[in-house]
């Protein structure tokens, strides 16, 4: 793997969107292949994640690893648990006077599906609920 490449526990082969998983313990012998709805862009957008953790409910502005239309992946000083549903907003600007530049942004709420640390970082793979148009 590209030492430039960031991974969440799984093998990737870029620009393929064509990923392989570890097997469930007890069955190494077999190897599962994923195919991707969606290829990911590697792109930092800071994002505001509302979630819980051990310690209750938290609001942490972070950013984007990598986005596609239907997940992401991001970092987060929290820990959250896999399966966990949380909120994520993109910061707007301040209110402009055109006419033409939405006010706000409405939160998307994605799913927790992988987890890996980085150092001190965790690096979550969400998936959103309803995929981005």
């Amino acid at each position: 793997m590209a030492s430039n490449m960031l991974s969440l526990g799984t093998s990737a082969t870029v620009p393929s969107v064509r990923v392989t998983t570890g097997p469930p313990k007890g069955l190494q012998g077999l190897t599962a292949t994923v195919q991707r709805r969606s290829p990911r862009i590697r792109l930092q957008v800071p994002v505001f994640v509302r979630g819980t953790d051990p310690a209750g409910d938290f609001l942490e502005l972070t950013k984007t690893i990598n986005i596609s239309s239907t997940g992401a992946c991001i970092a987060s000083s929290h820990v959250m648990r896999i399966e966990q549903v949380i909120q994520l907003t993109i910061p707007a600007p301040s209110p402009s006077t055109s006419a033409l530049v939405p006010s706000g942004t409405p939160p998307l709420t994605a799913r927790v599906r992988h987890h890996e640390m980085s150092g001190d970082l965790h690096l979550f793979g969400v998936e959103f609920l309803k995929p981005l148009d």
